[in-house]
Formats: structure tokens, sequence, C-alpha cells
């Protein structure tokens, strides 16, 4: 199994920030990541997808979009566009028919920051998300860096302070995110969890000084997106592209906050009669299913079926444990940084039929 670590979700020039695609390539590169995905807001950048290299290092940049209806007030509904391969934004007065048209392109959905109160000391307005009659997206951004951020923001001394100190940030996704998300499993609603920076950095006055808030690097160090393949990628722009995802609308990734420490190597997996499986995937219970939790290093551990906790480690590595019931079973893990409890891991779904 391979692991790929990529952000999903950040704007440049084009849209609120004060960055370029080389810009993003460039920091992404430095931070170790192995993909990008742009997502400026309602406009589509064709022509920008390809690998970026330093040195030998390299990085997969590749263009979606964020679209939103610029008309409607006060703002909402904002939807994360991957795989479309042409301008969507014109249809983003009606949710439910962008949804069909990014269906027909064979992309995928997914509904950005659903939790996003408003941060009056930066002007930024509250954009949750709030038309959850739609059906047909393929997931939901369970964990925005920038959403937290706002939400800290009750003065311009906690603004200043966050800005500059931004591995106080990060303590998880908003419980009513992860609620909803359960509600909509439990409805029998495949919806992929994905976790993004929503970054967009950008350049303050202070006096003669112009200093770069919350650059590119600083995202890329925090709430990241693994995918999990099958086979590697192969440098080919179009063939690496769809392995990427292809996984990740089978919902075979997780989301790791790496700055404490790298989350790479957890797996959640699941062993029945009929083999092994991963995240995203659907096993049936006959003789009992074995589930598989490994850790890269030990932390508070949390499984959870149907959005309720039935099994909690303290301090734990590696476990596993055989189940007897139907449902869907997730995993959350903890880790203690900078004197505060705080998500490291939030596992995408394993589905147990009966």
């Amino acid at each position: 199994m391979y692991e790929y670590v990529g952000n999903m979700h950040m704007h440049t020039i084009y849209s609120d920030a004060d960055g370029t695609h080389e810009d993003i390539a460039r920091a992404a590169i430095q931070t170790g990541l192995d993909f990008v995905v742009v997502t400026d807001r309602n406009i589509w950048i064709n022509g920008m997808d390809g690998y970026r290299y330093l040195g030998e290092q390299r990085v997969l940049l590749l263009v979606g979009e964020e679209i939103h209806d610029q008309t409607r007030s006060p703002q909402k509904n904002h939807m994360l566009v991957f795989e479309a391969g042409k301008e969507l934004s014109p249809l983003a007065s009606q949710a439910q028919s962008l949804l069909d048209a990014v269906h027909e392109a064979e992309g995928l959905s997914f509904l950005a920051h659903p939790v996003d109160s408003a941060a009056p000391v930066i002007r930024e307005p509250d954009l949750s998300w709030v038309d959850w009659e739609i059906d047909g997206y393929s997931g939901i951004e369970l964990w925005n860096a920038m959403s937290e951020f706002k939400s800290l923001l009750k003065n311009l001394l906690a603004a200043f302070y966050y800005a500059y100190r931004p591995e106080r940030i990060a303590h998880g996704p908003f419980p009513e995110t992860l609620k909803r998300w359960d509600r909509l499993l439990i409805s029998g609603k495949r919806v992929v969890a994905i976790g993004s920076s929503g970054a967009f950095p950008y350049k303050i006055k202070l006096g003669p000084f112009r200093p770069l808030i919350l650059p590119y690097q600083i995202h890329f160090k925090t709430i990241n997106t693994h995918i999990l393949t099958d086979r590697p990628l192969t440098g080919n722009v179009e063939e690496d592209r769809h392995i990427l995802f292809d996984n990740l609308r089978q919902g075979h990734c997780f989301i790791g906050y790496d700055l404490p420490a790298s989350t790479r190597g957890f797996r959640f997996m699941a062993q029945s009669d009929q083999g092994e499986i991963m995240m995203g995937d659907t096993t049936r219970l006959r003789f009992g299913i074995t589930l598989q939790i490994q850790l890269p290093q030990s932390a508070e551990v949390r499984l959870l079926r149907d959005g309720k906790e039935i099994r909690h480690w303290p301090s734990k590595r590696n476990t596993i444990l055989t189940v007897t019931k139907p449902g869907i079973y997730r995993v959350e893990v903890y880790i203690f940084y900078k004197g505060k409890r705080r998500g490291w891991i939030f596992s995408n779904t394993i589905f147990v039929t009966e």
C-alpha cells in the first residue's frame, strides 16, 4: 500500500490570496507534500496542472475550483469541485444543478467548511453550508484550518496572537461537523471526509512593513489529506491524477494534523472471511470482523460505531479488536501538543453490513 499526502483547498492571486501557483508548489515541496489541489473561488484556471520540481524533489499540482453563488446574501454554500475539467461556476445559484453537472462531468464534489462562523475582526462572514437537502455530493471537508482560525478571532489581539502562533490554532474538527457527518453516514449516504487548509496567505499593513500572514508553508504542515493507493504514482500527470482521485472517491484516505508529529503510517483496516479491506470499503458480517488500527506512535484512540464511542484507549499504538455488530466504524486519535489535547488523526469509515 502506498500513501500520498496533500492539501486540497487553497487560493492564489486569482482569488483572495497573495501567492501564485508556483509559490504553492515550492511551499508544498519544502514541506514534503506529494500533491496539492488549487481551488480558487469561482474561477477554473486551466493549463496549470503538472509536476513541479525543486532539485530531485517534486510535487503534483492540480487545479480544481471552489464554487459559490456570489449573488447570494449572506454568503453560504461553498463547494469544492475536482476533476470536472471545465468551468461550472455559472451554475452556482442552484446547488443541486451544480452537483448534477459535476456528476455528469465525472468529477468530485465536497461541501467546503460546512461550519464556518463569521469573524468580523477580519471582515469574514459566516460561510457555512445550509442547503442539506441536496443529494449526490462526494463528501465534506470535515476539518478546515482557516475556519478553525476564524472561530478563534474574538478580537484584534486574538487575531494577531494566532496569526503569529499558528501552532496554537488546531484542536480538531468542529463537534457539530462531526455530528453532521455521522448523521449523513447513518442515513445511508456514502460521504468521504477530507481535511484541508483553506489557505489564503495575505499581506497586512504595519506602517512601512507588509508581513505575510499564515504563509503556505505553515498551512501545509498542518491539516492534510492522506490518500492510500494500491499502486505508486508514476510521474505521468494524467495517470497519477486518476490514481489519486479514484482512491479519494472511494474514501481510501484519512485526515492528519501533521504539525505535532507526522501522521504518515496510520492504518485502519478490517479483516473478514472476504479478505482485508481498507477505509471506504464495505464487508459483510458473518463470523465477526477483526479491526486493525496502526499508529505512527502511541496516542489516545477512540473507536466509534454509528457515531458512538465503543472503545477507548488512553495510550495505544497498535491494536486488534474483533467486532460482532454491523455498523459504520471509524477512528479518532488525539495527541497532546502545546499543553492541550488536540485532534491528530480522523479516519474515513469501514462499513460492516449484515
